[in-house]
């Protein structure tokens, strides 16, 4: 993977955002929209895969859509990552 030049990296806000509305249209007429928008101080863009890396380019951590090869459980999109992931504790409810 290449080094993606960034002019403040540490002051650069990026947001992934899964669009569920285009989740569940491309479920109900088979459409292949992307529905990842990826957010920044400067643009949208649309994918279907999102790939989070390091200063360096490495891979940290990447956002999945496959609607076509979901998880056992059932998940068209999910968020993948060979790093250590900290929680907070959330309420528990039945």
């Amino acid at each position: 993977m290449h080094q993606i030049p960034f002019p403040s990296w540490d002051k650069m806000k990026t947001i992934i955002h899964v669009n569920q509305h285009k989740v569940k249209a491309n479920q109900k007429n088979g459409g292949t929209d992307p529905v990842l928008t990826v957010k920044d101080y400067k643009e949208n863009r649309y994918a279907h895969q999102a790939v989070i890396v390091d200063k360096e380019g490495n891979e940290i951590a990447r956002v999945v859509y496959r609607p076509d090869d979901p998880l056992s459980c059932g998940a068209r999109c999910w968020v993948e990552t060979k790093h250590q992931v900290i929680t907070d504790p959330a309420p528990h409810s039945e």
